[in-house]
């Protein structure tokens, strides 16, 4: 009993090792195990497994040899027939499984000798495995029907088209032995593409199962790669992607890099949506049950094309921080930020996270080219001379530009929200009273230094009318910019309210400043008219109205004010404290006795003069400020 006990334990041990050798080690460690329990039991295990014939294991090797050289060296491919497929399978089965039956007895030199040519045999099988799903790869390429996605197939909708076909002299197309199926732009990603028909994935599967189990797992996915990269790389070529390097980039000018970009933002969409969920899909189902080859494979797969598309992002991130740029960094930001969820699905396996890291290190890098661009918008206002000031006191190029640029900013705020969310305190000087968030108080700065820039050019007029004048344009500009849009959302009302009042306040001084200096000439009293004589004392002051008033006309009509509104404005507020003065100072000239001598002097009726206002603020030639875009 006890014998029939320790030869069905040592049955056991060999079918355990024949099982689970998959090592040079393992079977050696499932001996040792066993041999645990009893040293005897090691000696009468290793006796046993002594006693088998090593020329059973030659005579198997020959007749293994026999039925896989033929197929190792087929001049034809093996899966062009099903059963040929099977049998060279089967062969390869049964070698592995002599080679793992018979490794524990390897320090046996018969045995020794024969595991060796059994070890040159797979190796060549295993070549010829590999050379099998190259062609199975390429093969499977060629039969995919690329028209499908025309018909409007729900299986895929699929994105692809052949390389350009060419035509001979003769009509004859050439080319075709090469082509790849590649994907265009699309607007729909809710879709996967299988690039190989389900018979190749399953024959690939069954060649990769054998390939993983007899240790030439990296062998495989190596030849696996090299196929679906090429898918890949063309993929993106043709969504219009250049392989450009950083430096390239930065060189490209901005008109064509404009362009680029768009592009770009089309290719990462479909690769990071369609191509590279497709591929994950792909090689799960090619290595099934082979998670770390499966991994290793779609890594080596993607790692190109996924390192082209973050260069590229790079290259915007560490660019010039020219202002113009920033609608187009919005756009790159935007793109990478949308497609996190998809970068953590797909790229979360070990092999690939430091693509994913890489994507995170990228898109933190361009939020911070955001903020430098903004930095450099500030240091644009700053720069801005003083002496630049336009003629007529019109509007200021400086100031249509920054506020365009920030109305544009705001319309991506909630970007700029995420960007900005960790800025400091407000800048020295900034408005302290925003406690809202981070971009408010930016948006508040920028408006600051814009004021101050334009308080210094003001001060360049030497008549303080056109100062007001030059003031109150671009504080009016300033505020129908910033009324009913995100950025008045971000500086608030109250900002609002402060700057409507400033526009008021510099129209009071223009009338202080000008025409009230016209208006108090035809001011007089009782006194001065007896001190003076009536007839001489309204004579001289008619003199100097008619002097003040021809002068300020002249001059002002070659101020500009931007907005009808305003302008219209502005004239009726003239009207209203010139017109009213000029009748009362006419009707006491009326009065003089010797009116009719006088009359001369008289050179505006009413009615002329409200003409003459009506012609005020029209601007001359070479004025700035005629348009409000």
């Amino acid at each position: 009993m006890a014998e029939n006990g320790e030869e069905k334990l040592i049955q056991m041990a060999r079918h355990i090792a024949k099982t689970l050798g998959h090592t040079d080690t393992m079977a050696d460690d499932i001996l040792q195990i066993f041999s645990n329990f009893d040293g005897r039991f090691r000696e009468k295990l290793v006796e046993k497994l002594s006693d088998e014939d090593p020329r059973s294991l030659e005579q198997n090797l020959k007749a293994l040899d026999r039925r896989i050289s033929p197929y190792v060296s087929a001049d034809h491919p093996i899966w062009s027939d099903s059963a040929d497929a099977s049998s060279f399978l089967d062969a390869v089965d049964e070698l592995v499984s002599a080679i793992r039956e018979w490794t524990p007895m390897a320090g046996d030199k018969p045995v020794a000798a024969c595991l060796h040519r059994a070890d040159d045999l797979l190796q060549q099988s295993m070549f010829r495995l590999e050379e099998e799903f190259r062609l199975l790869m390429d093969r499977g390429c060629e039969s995919f029907d690329l028209t499908r996605f025309q018909n409007g197939e729900s299986a895929a909708n699929y994105a692809f088209e052949s390389e350009d076909d060419e035509e001979d002299e003769d009509g004859e197309m050439i080319g075709e032995e090469n082509q790849i199926p590649v994907a265009y732009p699309v607007a729909d990603y809710d879709f996967v593409i299988d690039a190989l028909p389900s018979g190749t994935i399953s024959d690939l599967h069954e060649i990769a199962k054998r390939m993983v189990a007899a240790g030439y797992g990296k062998e495989c996915s190596h030849a696996y790669s090299c196929c679906r990269r090429d898918f890949l790389e063309e993929s993106l070529s043709r969504l219009g992607l250049q392989k450009l390097s950083i430096e390239e980039v930065q060189k490209m000018p901005w008109s064509d890099l404009e362009d680029e970009i768009d592009r770009w933002t089309k290719a990462a969409n479909v690769a990071l949506r369609i191509l590279f969920p497709s591929e994950r899909r792909l090689c799960d189902r090619v290595f099934f049950g082979f998670s770390t080859a499966a991994d290793l494979s779609f890594m080596e797969v993607c790692r190109g094309s996924m390192i082209q598309l973050l260069s590229f992002a790079d290259a915007i991130a560490i660019g010039s921080r020219a202002p113009e740029r920033l609608f187009k960094v919005l756009d790159v930001f935007e793109t990478l930020r949308d497609l996190m969820p998809e970068f953590e699905a797909v790229f979360s396996d070990q092999y690939c996270v430091f693509l994913r890291n890489e994507a995170i290190t990228i898109w933190k890098r361009l939020g911070e080219s955001i903020k430098g661009i903004f930095m450099e918008l500030e240091n644009l206002i700053r720069r801005d001379p003083a002496k630049s000031a336009v003629p007529g006191g019109g509007l200021h190029p400086i100031t249509r530009y920054v506020m365009n640029y920030l109305r544009a900013a705001c319309r991506s705020r909630q970007t700029l929200e995420q960007v900005f969310e960790e800025i400091m305190a407000p800048p020295s000087g900034g408005d302290r009273s925003l406690s809202s968030s981070p971009l408010s108080v930016q948006m508040a700065w920028i408006m600051e230094l814009l004021e101050s820039n334009l308080e210094s050019k003001s001060k360049i007029y030497r008549d303080v009318a056109l100062s007001s004048v030059f003031l109150m344009n671009n504080g009016r500009y300033i505020v129908q910019k910033v009324e009913d849009n995100e950025l008045g959302s971000l500086l608030g009302d109250d900002w609002i309210r402060k700057r409507k009042v400033k526009v008021k306040q510099h129209h009071g001084n223009y009338h202080r400043s000008s025409w009230n200096k016209v208006v108090a000439v035809l001011k007089i009293d009782n006194n001065y008219l007896a001190s003076n004589g009536a007839s001489k004392a309204l004579k001289d002051k008619l003199k100097s109205f008619n002097t003040y008033f021809d002068e300020t006309c002249k001059t002002q009509s070659n101020w500009v004010i931007f907005d009808e509104q305003l302008r219209e404005e502005m004239k009726i507020s003239i009207v209203e404290n010139l017109l009213p003065a000029y009748r009362s100072f006419l009707g006491k000239f009326h009065n003089l006795q010797d009116i009719g001598k006088h009359e001369k002097h008289i050179r505006y009726s009413v009615e002329e003069l409200q003409a003459r206002i009506d012609e005020l603020f029209q601007g001359s030639a070479g004025s700035a400020g005629g348009s409000r875009k």
